[in-house]
């Protein structure tokens, strides 16, 4: 059933308001607009000259003038008769004054231990070492020395020590700067040095980023460096791209460690597309950013663990656990493989020489066995009981 005062508006809902507005006069919507203007005074959000129209037509008599405004308030404040107090003050105190109760003092009275004859005999005739014994027995720690408490002996002048003494602390000193010479191991790289495998420019952390594109850069044609380290060395986001152009050039670099520095999830996303097309790294830390990485690039990074068949060490701690699954779930695959490889070739284990004979016999020389391990393509291996299921 509809309202009564609703059926009034029936006849409202066909009206053109665009037509009503362009037949409206001057006059009539200077009107409306002061209707409009005054329709919500008490509004908050507006400010106070913005609520109501300014309807004060009265010309001013005189220019402002802020020293006779202030002369005349405080006129004005002068001759105003201050209102009467109901109750005069006078300063008479009234009711009574706060005493505080006086508690009686508790007398402390000695309590007297009486022990058996043969304990006070016992312990009258007792030695300081064998009283620092008994204390450190029954936990009163606070009458003996830590040493006292650990072996039960007294002072080194042979009296007994009250006295809590802490254990003196061996300093730590920091480590040695890295001695690197950055400019001799860049002329190196750039030559090709054979006798240079490995590079530590570790917690070096002045140099340029020039120099550091330079190293990424004389990467690319390296074939001799295995492991290069750039750990706390401030390197950014620039320095991890150029990192990701070195690492789909090269093609001889096994470990690459980029930890502590300022890298972001920009930087970060170039390293893994360039871990995509990368068989030849085995190794890489890229841990302990300046910031998280985020999710997108931690999900990325284990799409990347899961498509790429060669690393088998991955420096970094993810913090969503979608990606950490996925990742965990590849390395549950990967390291078992891995260490068949290394049993294989180093021969720390009587299985793996028999893996290596396995594969040896029919035909496959020592990197056909690795590549076989890294890619877990068993199409063509023997047939053994032995042989794990993938």
């Amino acid at each position: 059933m509809a309202l009564s005062f609703k059926k009034d508006l029936e006849k409202y809902k066909e009206i053109d308001e665009d037509e009503l507005l362009n037949n409206l006069s001057e006059q009539e919507l200077k009107q409306l607009e002061t209707a409009l203007e005054e329709m919500d005074p008490e509004n908050a959000l507006l400010p106070a000259s913005m609520r109501q129209k300014d309807h004060t037509v009265k010309a001013a008599t005189s220019p402002y003038s802020r020293e006779k405004l202030l002369s005349f308030l405080e006129k004005e404040a002068l001759e105003y008769k201050d209102r009467d107090d109901v109750v005069s003050f006078s300063g008479e105190r009234k009711g009574k004054a706060f005493v505080p109760k006086q508690r009686p003092i508790e007398s402390r009275q000695e309590v007297v231990t009486t022990l058996d004859p043969e304990l006070e005999e016992a312990l009258s005739s007792a030695t300081d070492t064998e009283l620092c014994d008994l204390a450190a027995i029954l936990g009163v720690h606070t009458l003996v020395t830590s040493t006292q408490s650990y072996d039960g002996t007294s002072s080194k002048d042979g009296g007994y020590n009250n006295v809590v003494k802490g254990e003196k602390m061996n300093p730590v000193f920091d480590e040695p700067p890295n001695p690197t010479n950055v400019d001799d191991t860049l002329q190196r790289i750039k030559n090709n040095d054979a006798a240079l495998t490995e590079v530590n420019l570790n917690n070096i952390k002045n140099i340029p980023i020039p120099t550091l594109k330079e190293f990424a850069k004389a990467m690319e044609r390296n074939t001799h460096v295995k492991k290069f380290s750039l750990a706390a060395t401030r390197s950014n986001d620039p320095i991890a791209v150029a990192m990701s152009e070195m690492l789909k050039e090269n093609k001889s670099l096994r470990s690459l460690n980029l930890e502590s520095n300022f890298i972001t999830s920009a930087g970060a996303a170039a390293l893994v597309d360039a871990l995509r097309d990368n068989d030849t790294l085995t190794e890489i830390k890229i841990d302990n950013q300046r910031q998280q990485l985020g999710t997108s690039v931690e999900m990325e990074m284990a799409k990347m663990l899961e498509d790429n068949n060669s690393i088998v060490k991955f420096g970094y701690h993810f913090c969503q656990q979608g990606p950490r699954a996925r990742a965990a779930a590849c390395y549950i695959i990967i390291i078992p493989f891995q260490r068949h490889i290394y049993s294989c070739f180093h021969g720390d284990a009587e299985g793996g020489w028999v893996w290596f004979m396995l594969f040896y016999a029919q035909g496959f020389d020592e990197d056909d066995i690795q590549l076989l391990f890294l890619k877990k393509d068993f199409s063509s291996s023997p047939s053994s009981p032995f042989f794990p299921a993938v």
